[in-house]
């Protein structure tokens, strides 16, 4: 196996991506095709299963340079290992609040001595005779920061070895300090900062679910690595909208 997108991010570098929440791998094929760095198909809140997050990967066209991610249902030993055994380069894991949960996070993805990964890797390693050799060392673990929690000990979390990536959920976040639904508040805002300066110390990559409270340029412009731009559920109804607004129906 050999992981390009954790090999960018390790670099510095940006990478930009979309959510895959509709059970279709139709869109899942088309959408592979526009130029995104990676999907993340999110069998948390979305209501896809394995079975159908193995189908949208086997749907991305085999000329993409799209990196399947799939964001587990929870920080769970199975959950983790069906989602790397069906192809997933990483997984994004969601409710990571302590160095302990990153911890069981990333010894979840590593086959031993190094982690709790049962060795049965089915569709990842079809078309790759090397995958078992390479899979600890290529498998990207991102962890998603979304409570108060989870941002007093930031610090601790990014420490983790093997932990590449925060990804902020600002919504949760904003329950978790008490402005549901205001990704704009101050302190939304103080704490998000809080996780970005953390993780760029430690020398690991940020990422940012959609615009979190400021616009996307912003969290470019800011140095944010991992920037999520949207989900298809989204380009699916602002397409239609477009269209109207340009026909004069609305």
């Amino acid at each position: 196996m050999k992981n390009i997108l954790k090999r960018r991010l390790k670099a510095g570098e940006q990478v930009y991506g979309t959510w895959i929440t509709l059970e279709s791998p139709i869109a899942s094929e088309m959408m592979s095709t526009l130029g995104f760095d990676y999907f993340v198909i999110d069998t948390e809140h979305a209501p896809l299963d394995i079975y159908q997050a193995q189908t949208l990967m086997q749907a991305m066209r085999g000329d993409s340079k799209t990196s399947p991610i799939v964001r587990v249902w929870w920080n769970d030993l199975v959950a983790i290992k069906r989602a790397l055994d069906i192809g997933a380069h990483g997984v994004l894991v969601p409710w990571v609040n302590t160095k302990e949960e990153a911890e069981l996070a990333v010894k979840a993805t590593r086959y031993a001595p190094d982690g709790l990964r049962g060795n049965g890797p089915r569709r990842a390693s079809l078309f790759d005779p090397d995958y078992i050799l390479t899979a600890n060392e290529e498998i990207l673990v991102i962890c998603q920061i979304e409570t108060k929690e989870a941002v007093e000990n930031i610090e601790d979390i990014v420490s983790v070895e093997g932990m590449d990536v925060s990804y902020i959920g600002p919504a949760d976040l904003s329950a978790s300090y008490g402005h549901l639904g205001n990704m704009s508040h101050p302190d939304v805002q103080k704490a998000i900062d809080r996780v970005f300066d953390a993780t760029e110390a430690a020398g690991k990559a940020t990422g940012v679910h959609q615009a979190s409270g400021a616009t996307i340029k912003d969290r470019m412009e800011k140095g944010y690595n991992f920037i999520t731009i949207g989900n298809d559920l989204i380009y699916l109804k602002q397409g239609v909208l477009n269209q109207r607004k340009d026909l004069g129906l609305d």
